[in-house]
């Protein structure tokens, strides 16, 4: 099994105060050669990559390769990173264009919009969870597995760009400033698509979701069965449900002093609840594969070594 990233305690972009090396002092260690500071670059903004991927692509293996690959451009590139921004917006801007240019998941080809989700909803026949599934705690995660799942399903219906900037303005009430920067759109245009998001998304939970009008007949508990059935949930390997998780909601209020709040719909703020995922050691398994005079020499690949700003 392989070594779980400690949970991150702070948004990456939060700033850092007089206790913490700044993402800008890291990188400038990191050209020099400085192992562990490109370690501790990267180690910072992983977690909060691979969520903003799982979200995107919702199969953690997906996700886990995308969030690699995106360490892995930061790292190339880091020696054109000239300061004219912060680091986080600099490096997330690339790490999201190649998360937008990447090839579809599973998951994404198979969910081809809003239709499309509630006739699969709508043909997932209603079932009680038996006794085989386990102990009521057990079933009880696995209602949860199944209510994650199925609410990450519907973020599937957004086209990706829509999804994006749902994912970073509502469930991680980024501001229009900062999510305008790192998807490098103007501050309108990312309140519009974030508003248009925010509307689709919401009808839809409104028309068929239980959990956000109580006269919707669908209920997470009825259709888990379906859900095991048909491979959405797979009850031996739970890849959102935990006895104790960190809430988005918690980790996002820690940056609540950077980030204007956005004010977001009750049926979509639903999202905040969702468990903010501990990312796989990705940055160990870039080390791994790049030992040695191969890894250090990347940092150059791009360019010269910047200068300090």
């Amino acid at each position: 099994m392989r070594k779980q990233s400690p949970p991150a305690t702070r948004h990456p972009q939060e700033s850092t105060g007089t206790t913490h090396t700044t993402d800008e002092r890291l990188v400038e260690l990191a050209l020099t050669g400085d192992a562990a500071s490109l370690d501790a670059l990267l180690r910072r903004h992983q977690t909060w990559l691979y969520n903003v991927a799982l979200r995107m692509l919702q199969q953690p293996q997906d996700a886990e390769e995308a969030t690699q690959e995106c360490l892995l451009k930061i790292v190339t590139h880091l020696s054109t990173f000239r300061g004219h921004s912060a680091f986080g917006t600099w490096a997330y801007r690339i790490a999201f264009n190649l998360m937008l240019d990447r090839k579809r998941s599973r998951p994404e080809l198979a969910v081809q919009g809003f239709d499309c989700y509630a006739d699969y909803l709508a043909q997932a026949t209603d079932e009680d969870l038996g006794a085989g599934y386990g102990s009521a705690p057990e079933r009880h995660l696995l209602v949860e597995e199944a209510k994650l799942s199925c609410m990450m399903g519907m973020l599937l219906c957004l086209d990706r760009k829509q999804r994006l900037v749902f994912v970073l303005g509502e469930v991680f009430e980024v501001s229009d400033t900062v999510g305008s920067q790192v998807l490098d759109i103007g501050k309108a245009n990312f309140r519009q698509r974030l508003s248009r998001a925010r509307q689709e998304l919401g009808a839809f939970m409104q028309d068929r979701c239980g959990l956000v009008n109580p006269r919707n007949p669908c209920r997470c508990a009825r259709k888990t069965q379906a859900f095991v059935r048909d491979g959405v949930v797979d009850p031996a390997q739970r890849v959102f449900a935990r006895s104790h998780y960190i809430r988005v909601k918690d980790i996002s209020a820690q940056g609540h002093q950077a980030f204007e709040r956005l004010v977001g719909d009750t049926n979509t703020a639903l999202y905040r609840d969702h468990p903010f995922v501990d990312a796989p050691d990705l940055v160990s398994g870039l080390r791994q594969t790049l030992a040695g005079d191969s890894f250090q020499s990347l940092l150059h690949l791009n360019g010269p070594t910047r200068s300090s700003p």
